[in-house]
């Protein structure tokens, strides 16, 4: 019958190669061990050693089964490990959130991965109603969106805001609507609400709608959209996060505006499940990362720190 124990009894006979080495370091007898590998070999149906007096070389089964038996304990931890809710730095993420935001929170977790080699991360890049729909499936525990969700078995709450920007070409020399009309509006998924919430809040005089502003493409790909404002065909709207992790942003440039307006992300889980403490330490390091990113190392202003208080009307 399978036994894990031969397997480390095994594993622990290759590293070492020696018997007696392994009964000592597993505080076994030498013919203890000797019978641990009869009775894998005997388990399996195959001889796993060449003996050669006191040595021993692999056989091919032997280095077979010496890899498999790598594979199943490397397993088996991973597995221990994702059983642990309180543990921060062990343990399975499995999150989702949209392009503008993964663009930067998945490279940031990846190398969070690199610092707590215990966490693994499976990340999915996709749009609000998928993600609602595979974190309710139980496809991703945890999910970012960019609109506040109502669902009967839906938990939404808060968790950060992302500056949207006004982002114009590089050679741009208008300020005003009129300017902005004359080279029209690139569009993505969330484009034409973001373009419509920061051009109302800041020219509430002028602004009537983004129809009346002309179309000049379309992409289901956010982080591509810079491109075309890049090459000098139009304008458009993107968080922050989208503009500082683009290859383009030496090519395209931020208008200043008087009134900043935010994207509000929210945090999307089936209702009544408790999230491991692995998931908040991983966010709650982003959100101060990104506060060092936009304020350094002092404390935000209080204009600043009201503006990341304040949704400024994104939703």
């Amino acid at each position: 019958m399978f036994n894990a124990q031969y397997f480390r009894t095994f594993i622990t006979l290759v590293e070492t190669g020696s018997f007696t080495r392994t009964a000592r370091r597993l505080e076994m007898t030498q013919p203890g061990v000797s019978q641990h590998v009869r009775k894998l070999e005997q388990y399996l149906g195959r001889s796993l050693l060449e003996r050669q007096g006191r040595r021993f070389a692999l056989t091919e089964a032997g280095r077979r089964a010496y890899d498999y038996a790598l594979k199943l304990f490397a397993e088996h931890e991973q597995f221990r490990h994702s059983l642990d809710d309180e543990s921060l730095d062990s343990g399975e993420c499995r999150l989702a959130s949209p392009g503008s935001v993964g663009l930067m929170l998945y490279p940031f977790i990846l190398g969070q991965q690199q610092m707590y080699t215990g966490l693994t991360v499976s990340y999915s890049f996709a749009f609000n109603h998928e993600i609602v729909s595979d974190v309710l499936a139980g496809r991703h525990d945890l999910g970012i969106v960019t609109e506040a969700v109502r669902h009967p078995e839906v938990d939404c709450e808060v968790w950060h805001q992302e500056p949207l920007c006004l982002v114009v070409p590089a050679d741009f020399a208008g300020t005003g609507l009129a300017d902005l009309m004359g080279i029209g509006f690139i569009s993505y998924s969330d484009g034409v609400n973001h373009a419509d919430t920061l051009l109302r809040c800041n020219f509430p005089g002028e602004f009537r709608s983004m129809s009346h502003f002309p179309r000049q493409g379309f992409t289901n790909e956010v982080s591509m959209v810079l491109d075309a404002v890049a090459r000098g065909l139009g304008f458009t709207v993107v968080s922050r996060l989208v503009l500082e992790t683009s290859p383009w942003q030496r090519q395209v440039k931020e208008l200043s505006l008087p009134q900043p307006v935010h994207e509000t992300l929210h945090l999307v889980t089936r209702r009544g499940s408790r999230m491991p403490r692995r998931y908040a330490r991983l966010l709650d390091a982003f959100r101060e990362h990104r506060r060092h990113e936009r304020y350094g190392h002092g404390e935000p202003s209080m204009e600043s720190a009201g503006a990341m208080e304040n949704d400024g009307g994104a939703n």
